[in-house]
């Protein structure tokens, strides 16, 4: 137990955006030592989320995500960049960045059936289906991959920040047009709250049945004077 939690400290120490080997003593396992892998968490953020390359990308980088990592279709945002541009209008791009017109096309172009509907959001749980939808951040709009939804939080695939994990409450404020725009054509590829989405956006290292609002229904043991 010491070790794993020796080792855990070890790689929350390295620098965001750097990912290392080392080769290191564990205190207490006397002549042993053990090589680790270091991955830092902005690393993790953008293993399963394609990064956008432009200030009014977001709409090629977000498609491009849930093409390659929601359905098994390999797509770079490069790629679908040039093809949205070359389809679209093109000096609304460059001021406003796409739309869902121009990603439904794009989408349209490489076999896949998408449109946007006005539903809960709890009905992609129900379908297990991923969206990509528009949040309004601080007056920006932006689009990112739903990628799943549990516990009060919602996953989403941000071509900005990585993956992360948005509380349900803070989401639906930021959700303002409410439309959920989906692949409908391909429901058997569909990749929905996979636990390779979820390892950028771990829970707290409590059981999932405990209530994370508050700290009622944990006991600490009373101790005497000079026990700490």
């Amino acid at each position: 137990m010491k070790r794993r939690l020796f080792l855990a400290w070890m790689a929350a120490m390295l620098p965001v955006g750097a990912a290392a080997a080392a080769t290191m003593s564990v205190p207490g396992i006397q002549g042993n030592s053990y090589t680790i892998h270091l991955t830092s968490l902005k690393d993790v953020r953008f293993r399963n989320t394609i990064r956008q390359q432009y200030d009014f990308s977001c709409g090629s980088a977000a498609v491009a995500t849930l093409l390659t990592y929601q359905y098994g279709y390999p797509v770079d945002e490069q790629w679908a960049f040039e093809q949205m541009y070359a389809r679209g209008d093109q000096a609304k791009i460059r001021k406003e960045g796409f739309s869902l017109l121009d990603i439904k096309r794009f989408l349209q172009a490489n076999g896949f059936v998408a449109d946007g509907f006005i539903v809960p959001l709890e009905k992609l749980q129900q379908e297990h289906l991923p969206a990509i939808v528009l949040i309004n951040e601080k007056g920006y709009h932006h689009f990112v991959v739903i990628k799943g939804l549990a516990y009060g939080r919602v996953l989403v695939g941000d071509p900005a920040r990585g993956t992360r994990a948005i509380p349900l409450a803070r989401f639906q404020r930021e959700w303002t047009n409410r439309l959920l725009f989906v692949i409908h054509n391909r429901r058997a590829l569909a990749v929905f709250n996979s636990a390779g989405d979820w390892r950028a956006a771990p829970l707290a290292p409590l059981g999932s049945a405990v209530d994370r609002t508050g700290l009622g229904d944990i006991t600490l043991p009373k101790r005497g004077p000079g026990d700490i």
